[in-house]
């Protein structure tokens, strides 16, 4: 059976921290571990920590300077024993079926390497985050091509995303230099980086990711800010080129489209856009190149020119 280290980082959250460590370990199909990270916080968390989990063998807690997400994640991954590694922020926290619903899913799938979920956020806002508004499971196949070119969002926010281990080991693998541009947002790395590295995803609306908006959310409370997404953007692009470069991948790659498509059961209609738009790079003849795309846009993913 899978087993499941729980990656909890916390800077300065003293008010939410007890209620994300709590509810992972409330939850149904408990957790190997559950791993505290605290990047450097100046509140009052450190001491509450060691107060209250400093002898619980549940609770593995990690102290260290204020390095930023990207540092507290390769901290967390690093003491990871587990098959798989599941995130969470500090101010959000899982309904009890999380793991269990996750884990029926690893279980059953020794093929699918990263799962993501829904979220419903609460605070300041109430509202449901679906992939593509979707309320079905989607087994998205491989994902590198069209990230590589479009740089969709494969994925969730931190506390609905989960990979098996050693993947989140090889996509946690980057220079020391980037822990400085990505103390945010650093879930990017993750959701691009296994797309761009090859893992299979999947995505379960599990109704049990709860998403707290109080203001101070780094992405959230930037989301309509035209200059934030701009430079949001840019960072994504170029995360998708280190992990790009790390692999081998250029614009040659687009003709491998046709066959990353085929490994999707039912895409979307959003993904069949995707990859028609792919279909028509390349260097085959124009009518060959719509021919594909046509294929692609009628459903057809059989279809084998």
């Amino acid at each position: 059976m899978t087993t499941f280290a729980v990656v909890i980082t916390n800077y300065n959250y003293a008010k939410f921290v007890f209620e994300a460590v709590e509810s992972a370990l409330a939850q149904t199909r408990p957790a190997a571990q559950v791993l505290v990270v605290d990047d450097g916080s100046t509140d009052a968390s450190p001491q509450m920590l060691r107060d209250r989990y400093g002898n619980d063998p549940r609770v593995t807690l990690l102290f260290d300077k204020n390095e930023g997400q990207l540092a507290a994640f390769q901290r967390g991954v690093a003491a990871a024993t587990a098959d798989v590694v599941c995130f969470l922020d500090a101010d959000d926290r899982w309904k009890p079926g999380y793991l269990e619903k996750i884990g029926a899913v690893y279980d059953a799938r020794r093929d699918v390497d990263f799962i993501f979920s829904d979220l419903q956020t609460f605070g300041i806002d109430q509202m449901d985050i679906r992939y593509e508004n979707s309320g079905q499971p989607i087994d998205l196949g491989y994902t590198a091509v069209s990230t590589y070119f479009l740089v969709p969002w494969y994925g969730a926010p931190t506390s609905a995303i989960s990979l098996r281990r050693h993947w989140a080991e090889n996509v946690l693998d980057l220079p020391h230099s980037f822990r400085r541009h990505w103390k945010l947002c650093a879930d990017a790395c993750v959701v691009h980086g296994a797309s761009i590295m090859g893992a299979r995803k999947y995505y379960l609306p599990t109704g049990c990711v709860e998403y707290r908006t109080h203001g101070s959310n780094g992405w959230w409370a930037t989301r309509q800010d035209p200059s934030a997404i701009y430079r949001n953007n840019l960072r994504n692009y170029g995360i998708v080129r280190q992990y790009a470069w790390r692999v081998g991948l250029d614009d040659g790659c687009s003709v491998q489209s046709k066959y990353e498509y085929r490994t999707k059961p039912n895409p979307t209609r959003k993904e069949r856009k995707r990859y028609a738009s792919l279909a028509l790079r390349g260097n085959a003849p124009w009518w060959k190149r719509y021919e594909r795309a046509l294929g692609i846009i009628m459903g057809h993913r059989g279809h084998k020119g």
